[in-house]
């Protein structure tokens, strides 16, 4: 099959996309154009960010089988950071040169909403040149329920804290079979979305991610490949404030999961994803190539497949980690930089 470059008016089909994800569609021919369109929107630009990753707890309320990070209180690796810890982790990494925070982590029932505001306000004070990027669409909506509020209250007082962005986590994927086989008590794909539809209409940019190569089928990724373009559609046609900034693809890691005998996705089908996803998703400005769930080379030559993030030297990272991957704790930006520029492209910092 020809490989084609979608436009807004003539975007890839269900259908074609099905056709791509077959082996009789050669991977390098596909990554022609998943290749082609990456650089009409970025040119040689790949971008990436000096960030710390702060993951509070791992004790949480859903214990979804796919996850190897939650666990239960009283668990031997449970494990809850002070303020204090968290304050100096904070201050330690833009100290260090850190222009981001990623903050996601457990759902403890005992945390009230109020903590998470609070030291959301503090971390703000002391350091207000830090881009703070919190909290999945899962937290937002705990908070929410919590607090017997609604999302478009909880994410406006926020924003009005110092939250700069959402993070993507918490998709997984949409097809509710699936689902409730892998997160069965996570909200589902309707209110996922929602949060990410609020956030944008309040002028909250987010991230969007799909968690693949677990119990879904090629339809599964293509129907959720399909509910993202559809919503970024809407919020592109209603012109909001905000919108999707990129698209990280995530890769399922079965150690330490009840998956755990699963067998990991092959290389070949992580690129033919990732190139697919540049295509289908053509009004998402960025595709991730994120070297923790990939691993560093394989980050690398899905630059060549579509991806323009490399994402970003992700200190103290250890969600995918407790899962199995065998990634380094953190890259140094001049590691990163090197990592980009060996593809022959250009090393952009975005944060």
């Amino acid at each position: 099959m020809n490989c084609r470059l979608p436009t807004a008016e003539n975007p890839i089909r269900f259908e074609e996309a099905c056709v791509l994800f077959s082996p009789k569609t050669d991977l390098h021919e596909l990554g022609i154009p998943a290749n082609a369109l990456k650089q009409q929107i970025s040119g040689q630009n790949v971008y990436y960010s000096v960030n710390v990753h702060l993951n509070p707890t791992n004790v949480c309320r859903f214990r979804c089988p796919l996850c190897a990070f939650s666990c239960d209180t009283g668990d031997t690796k449970a494990y809850r950071l002070t303020d204090s810890e968290i304050l100096t982790l904070v201050e330690n990494a833009v100290r260090d040169g850190c222009s981001e925070l990623h903050w996601v982590g457990g759902i403890p029932d005992d945390v009230p909403y109020s903590w998470y505001a609070t030291m959301l306000q503090e971390i703000h004070r002391r350091f207000p040149d830090l881009a703070i990027k919190a909290w999945t669409a899962v937290e937002i909506f705990h908070f929410a329920q919590t607090t017997h509020r609604t999302v478009v209250d909880i994410l406006a007082e926020l924003k009005s804290f110092g939250l700069a962005a959402l993070p993507g986590g918490g998709a997984e994927i949409f097809a509710p079979d699936i689902r409730k086989l892998i997160a069965p008590d996570k909200p589902n794909a309707e209110a996922w979305l929602e949060v990410h539809r609020i956030a944008h209409q309040l002028g909250i940019p987010t991230n969007a991610t799909m968690l693949f190569g677990h119990l879904e089928s090629i339809e599964h990724r293509i129907d959720h490949l399909l509910r993202l373009r559809e919503l970024q559609e809407e919020s592109i046609r209603e012109n909001r404030p905000a919108r999707f900034e990129t698209f990280v693809p995530l890769v399922f890691h079965p150690k330490g999961t009840v998956f755990s005998r699963r067998t990991m996705i092959p290389p070949h089908e992580i690129l033919r994803t990732i190139a697919i996803s540049r295509l289908f998703l053509h009004n998402f400005p960025h595709i991730k190539a994120y070297w923790v769930t990939l691993g560093v080379e394989l980050a690398q030559i899905a630059l060549g497949y579509g991806a323009d993030d490399f994402d970003g030297t992700v200190q103290r990272e250890r969600i995918h980690h407790d899962a199995g991957s065998q990634t380094p704790l953190g890259l140094t930006e001049q590691r990163i930089r090197e990592l980009i520029t060996e593809t022959r492209a250009i090393a952009v910092r975005s944060r």
